[in-house]
């Protein structure tokens, strides 16, 4: 049949999947085998499929719905509500049965009955068949979540076979949603949306933690950058509205994070603890309005931030994850929201080093969270909360709330009537044609050219071309599609690679090479990522820019990634912005230098002193005759 051949192509028939397609075609004979090692409970996880959802926290359940709420948590010990709580990390690649990474997962579930998983990158069928699998073990259906923020692309795949750097394929891979804000349209936004809400359900995954409402305000900010749709509160609010919309009508539940606002850090949360000064008027002016208009708008659930906010609880302020201030007082009383409150990890460094392992557990329940996401150590994490409960600390009516609201968000989405996804429907949804087009369409809708003092863009009649790429070490495909796709244009590239470490020798000869070329277009891929510190072009990079602009030469920079990264060569002559290094947005910075598409993109953030928010030249699409 079509799915056997399908999973040779995809080269995942592993024996997960193969107990699928048994299971799978015996559910629909009517008689499908159940596992020994199944629950035996009312719902009989190897019949039927996840039933149909109804996301937003101001949707009434039904009355069904609310039945099995109750019963099921009348059902559960103690210890197993408090196991609802934890939501452990899982990756999401192919593991055999009876493998340690196998055994840790099934462990989680089986034994310690967690709630729900967070799934990191994996391939959409190993993907699928494992959460199929994980199901069936659970005694409850699971809530599984993940990081899809810019669509499913971000955790299904993405994956390049080396040394030939095939792709190996995945979700529809979209622009980081600094794009979006870029365009600033909200259908596009919507699409977003609606995108990833489709392939995330395809594969199992229930609550997306996104949309990021982070307002970045600070351009110095080493995490947030890109992932934030901008500076503009009010743009914020209007297209994480429409994304959310999005990701609800294709039944996935969304999350809004970092609260109360982590768009003015300074510091990377998963490193230490962001001090930020703001006051409560800028933080109800700037920070709160995208939460704000999300709370009314039903979205699922809350990510609170690891960042003390000094500027309302003083030199001492605990990360808001702790505070009841923030995450009872501001959240549940002042904005009436009444979803799912869940915690950024629990092992970051801006919980755990001041915390330890242990302790912020305690304090983030304190505080008002239902869902502590990523403990240190799952069982000991359940062991730490019971004993709370035993001496006190925490009262059995505290947990229960947070495992009804928990019950009540699976039910939302559909897991009351069945919890299994069919395999079969996968391929024909993830990154299906349709789905790649609107990813296509938001990276050159998105490019945005801030400045081109020499009329350097398009370039479609500049013959030879160096080609200058900036980027880590460990990026094999910086600047791949976009070179190809130059090259493929009659443009004679001369490719060149540089990094952090480029020596001042070597860049002696790039100046060789830069003055033998008609145009010298420099590629930086410099994003947001965990641990690093810093999202800023390191060596010598910035200062060999700044010579050859000073030298009058044509210079076209280019960001695919952070839009502050002029501010350190600010005298080129020509800037533009593609905000990702996926090859869509590659393709598409390629084909608006080439003058093949037309640039329409503007600032969603101010670049000071050199841009304000809102800048942006527009290009028509060149004909053919104006390309030669």
């Amino acid at each position: 049949m079509r799915f056997i051949a399908s999973l040779s192509s995809h080269k995942t028939t592993t024996s997960w999947v193969r107990r699928e397609v048994v299971l799978l075609l015996a559910a629909l004979a009517g008689c499908a085998p159940v596992p020994s090692s199944a629950p035996s409970n009312p719902i009989d996880p190897a019949v039927r499929l996840v039933g149909p959802a109804h996301p937003g926290a101001q949707t009434r359940l039904s009355t069904a719905d609310s039945a099995w709420v109750e019963a099921e948590l009348g059902s559960m010990t103690p210890k197993e509500r408090v196991a609802q709580l934890i939501m452990p990390w899982v990756p999401g690649e192919y593991a055999a049965v009876g493998s340690p990474e196998y055994e840790q997962v099934r462990r989680w579930v089986e034994d310690d009955k967690v709630g729900g998983l967070v799934l990191s990158i994996g391939m959409p069928l190993s993907y699928g068949a494992k959460l199929n699998h994980m199901q069936r073990l659970a005694k409850i259906p699971l809530l599984i979540a993940s990081d899809m923020e810019n669509g499913s692309g971000m955790r299904l795949g993405g994956s390049y076979a080396f040394p030939s750097l095939l792709p190996q394929g995945g979700g529809t891979v979209f622009p980081p949603v600094m794009a979006v804000g870029a365009t600033g349209s909200e259908e596009l936004a919507r699409k977003l949306g609606e995108v990833t809400g489709e392939e995330a359900r395809a594969v199992g995954v229930h609550i997306n933690f996104g949309p990021v409402l982070d307002v970045n305000s600070n351009p110095l900010n080493p995490i947030i950058n890109t992932r934030s749709f901008g500076e503009n509160p009010e743009a914020v609010s209007r297209l994480t509205a429409a994304y959310i919309r999005g990701a609800r009508d294709k039944g996935l539940l969304t999350t809004g994070k970092h609260f109360p606002g982590h768009g003015d850090a300074a510091t990377d949360s998963h490193t230490g603890l962001p001090t930020i000064p703001n006051n409560r008027q800028h933080l109800d002016s700037v920070d709160f309005p995208p939460f704000r208009e999300a709370v009314r708008d039903g979205i699922d659930a809350i990510m609170t931030g690891h960042i003390a906010i000094t500027g309302v609880l003083g030199p001492d302020a605990p990360p808001a994850t702790l505070s009841p201030y923030f995450m009872t007082g501001v959240l549940r009383k002042e904005m009436h929201f009444d979803g799912l409150l869940i915690t950024d990890a629990m092992t970051m460094g801006g919980v755990a080093l001041r915390y330890g392992a242990t302790e912020p557990l305690i304090l983030a329940l304190e505080a008002g969270a239902d869902i502590l996401l990523m403990p240190h150590d799952v069982t000991e994490a359940i062991n730490t909360i019971t004993s709370a409960i035993a001496a006190g600390r925490l009262t059995q009516e505290r947990v229960d709330s947070s495992v009804r609201r928990i019950l009540i968000a699976k039910a939302r989405a559909g897991l009351r009537t069945g919890r299994l996804i069919d395999l079969n429907a996968i391929d024909e949804v993830v990154n299906a044609p349709g789905n790649a087009a609107i990813a296509a369409e938001v990276a050159e809708k998105s490019i945005t050219l801030a400045r081109d003092d020499k009329s350097l863009v398009p370039a479609g009649a500049k013959k030879k071309v160096l080609s200058l790429t900036y980027a880590d070490q460990t990026d094999a495909l910086a600047g791949r599609i976009f070179n190809q796709t130059l090259r493929s244009a009659g443009l004679t590239v001369i490719a060149e690679g540089v990094s952090s470490r480029t020596t001042p020798a070597e860049f002696a000869k790039l100046q060789e090479e830069a003055d033998s070329v008609d145009l010298i277009v420099a590629s930086a891929y410099v994003f947001p990522r965990e641990g690093a510190g810093t999202v800023s072009a390191q060596g010598g990079f910035s200062g060999f820019l700044t010579s050859l602009s000073s030298a009058n030469r044509n210079v076209v920079a280019i960001s695919f990634g952070s839009p502050y990264l002029v501010g350190a060569f600010p005298s080129v002559p020509a800037y533009m912005l593609a905000w990702g290094g996926a090859p869509v947005s590659q393709r598409a910075a390629a084909e608006a230098l080439l003058g093949k598409a037309a640039i329409t993109g503007h600032l969603p953030v101010s670049i000071p002193p050199l841009f304000k928010l809102g800048d942006g030249i527009d290009r028509a699409k060149q004909t053919n005759k104006d390309i030669k």
